[in-house]
């Protein structure tokens, strides 16, 4: 996934013409970087197989979740806080870093043709969710809601994790990214209070808007906002238009309002809030033409 400079860029330029709230926002932000994020092949492990079926169907769906170093390890988080975790009003606000492959078909024992996912995680993390069933409960619980968000499934929660089978027919190579994304350039001091003075607010958080797949028709796009300071995600406000994102952090610590290159499907997003690194991730399918 990388940012579209191209596309981005001829919608800012556009813009930037509709008034002083525009202008400043185009001088704050700057240029977004258009390198290429490199990337590197990798052979997952098999670890644990899981069965369940998709609701609109009732097709059978296997998850192969597998296991590899080249997969970043989550933050470190005990059980105890996991289960504060799971109480919380936010639970989605801790990200476990994974690589979903695209489906393929199989044959199950049955000779019954089946749907198979594969997930990659962390292999450190994986031996985690082995000894511990709540951490394992958790695992499959994101793996299951981080498939559904990038292939727009419904899978249901009566899961089987099989005893006796690591993997369903075959683990395919994954390429994964091996470096972070570009982001917008950091904003320096006298450009914020420029803003701040022009839009009537504190400040503005640094952000990156991202289209995915990098090539070919976008499906997503994906807004990424650090707002340091913000502890909770009940302190935000974000509003979501066809072509437009607000947020405005309560106590007014940070505003943004941008607008997209391309029409959204507002029902269909998600905004997630990571408490630990205190960004807001907001995933928007691109609206059918």
């Amino acid at each position: 996934m990388e940012t579209d400079a191209s596309l981005l860029g001829v919608e800012l330029e556009q813009k930037q013409q509709e008034g002083l709230y525009q202008q400043c926002l185009l001088q704050t932000m700057g240029k977004v970087q258009s390198e290429n994020p490199p990337s590197k092949v990798i052979c997952p492990q098999p670890g644990m197989c899981v069965k369940t079926f998709s609701v609109s169907d009732k097709k059978k769906v296997f998850l192969n979740i597998c296991q590899s170093q080249a997969v970043p390890p989550p933050p470190h988080l005990s059980q105890e806080a996991l289960v504060d975790l799971l109480e919380s009003e936010d639970p989605t606000s801790y990200r476990v870093p994974m690589s979903l492959g695209e489906p393929h078909t199989e044959v199950d024992n049955s000779s019954q043709g089946c749907t198979v996912y594969d997930v990659v995680i962390n292999d450190e993390f994986f031996q985690k969710c082995q000894k511990d069933t709540l951490f394992q409960q958790f695992l499959i619980a994101v793996s299951l809601e981080g498939l559904e968000n990038k292939y727009n499934l419904e899978l249901s929660r009566d899961i089987k994790v099989l005893k006796n089978r690591k993997f369903m027919g075959s683990i395919a190579e994954q390429n994964i990214r091996t470096k972070s994304k570009p982001i917008i350039q950091e904003i320096d001091s006298n450009s914020l209070l420029t803003y701040a003075s022009a839009a009537h607010c504190s400040f503005l958080p640094e952000f990156s808007l991202l289209v995915e797949p990098p090539s070919g028709n976008a499906e997503h796009l994906i807004a990424e906002i650090l707002l340091p300071g913000v502890i909770s995600a009940r302190s935000l406000v974000l509003d979501l238009g066809e072509d437009r994102l607000v947020l405005v952090a309560q106590p007014p610590l940070f505003h943004l309002d941008i607008f997209f290159p391309l029409l959204i499907d507002q029902e269909k997003s998600v905004a997630q809030f990571n408490t630990n690194t205190q960004t807001l991730t907001v995933t928007m399918p691109v609206a059918s033409s």
